[in-house]
């Protein structure tokens, strides 16, 4: 039986595109981006409640996609076309281009690796289907994993680190393939299943192995086992879901980005916020970025 949740409005502010929510353990701290407005934020999580609170915002002159950070509190920062280093004194430097200059593409969804590599993807900006990239950061060098997608997504990892499973959205594809966390290395990627009511957008995992999939125009977030059943559904009171991802202490609650793109505001209100949920689940700790050295 499919079991029923339903998220509470949890920010008071509203995001553009609100995207990409990582939880800091040892800051006790909640990072998300606004993709559009180019900004990475901070904010703190009341786990009794489930309220957000922004404390910081960190603006950048164009897209972000994503945001990491490492266990001494650095941030990697994916803008439209570069991977950016903010060292703790909030000195910005580039670390890696992965999009030539001028593309008609733009970095979008990225995670960390059980061993602390960055991935990140990107997605086009015009009808181009099929050129779009997936790539691992390995010091200041870009990997290439994939580069026949359209709107590279959400990433996550099975509990022993030895799956990583993507999204690309375009074709509604959740993809898998054997990973190995000490080298990198890849096995050849491989259809895991395809959502058929929506299109999938943020991907996170829980401790189970389930994976929690955002779906974009669906106004919900599934969880799906590994070969692709349906266990769970979270209501969200926006269409425009787009990522989730377990924070707080004990990494039980699962927050949830939306965004206002497209939004007739009057019907969906609740647009735009940060939403959070109790699904009775813990999910996988988010490893810390571990950044080059200098």
């Amino acid at each position: 039986m499919t079991r029923q949740f339903t998220a509470a409005q949890a920010s008071g502010e509203v995001y553009v595109l609100g995207e990409g929510p990582v939880w800091d353990p040892a800051r006790q701290r909640l990072l998300w981006v606004d993709i559009d407005a180019g900004a990475v934020h901070e904010g703190r999580l009341d786990p009794a409640t489930g309220a957000v609170t922004a404390t910081t915002a960190h603006t950048f002159g164009g897209t972000v996609g994503a945001v990491a950070v490492s266990a001494g509190g650095e941030f990697v920062v994916a803008e439209r076309e570069v991977l950016t280093r903010v060292d703790a004194a909030g000195r910005r430097t580039e670390l890696a281009r992965v999009l030539p200059p001028g593309v008609r593409s733009r970095l979008n969804d990225g995670a960390v690796d059980p061993a602390g590599r960055f991935l990140i993807g990107s997605m086009a900006l015009d009808d181009r289907e099929g050129q779009e990239v997936l790539a691992r950061l390995d010091g200041t060098t870009c990997v290439r994993l994939d580069d026949d997608l359209t709107l590279s997504n959400g990433l996550a990892w099975s509990p022993a680190g030895d799956r990583l499973y993507s999204i690309d959205s375009t074709p509604h594809v959740v993809w898998e393939r054997d990973y190995d966390p000490a080298t990198g290395r890849t096995g050849s990627r491989r259809e895991l299943f395809r959502l058929a009511d929506g299109m999938p957008d943020g991907m996170c995992a829980d401790a189970e192995g389930n994976l929690w999939i955002a779906v974009f125009g669906g106004g919900r977030v599934e969880c799906r086992d590994a070969g692709g059943r349906l266990l769970a559904t979270v209501e969200v009171g926006a269409p425009k879901v787009t990522c989730p991802a377990f924070a707080g202490p004990d990494l039980d609650v699962l927050v949830i980005t939306t965004s206002t793109e497209g939004v007739d505001l009057a019907e969906h209100p609740g647009s735009g916020h940060l939403f959070t949920a109790r699904v009775g689940v813990r999910g996988l700790a988010t490893p810390y970025w571990v950044p080059p050295r200098s």
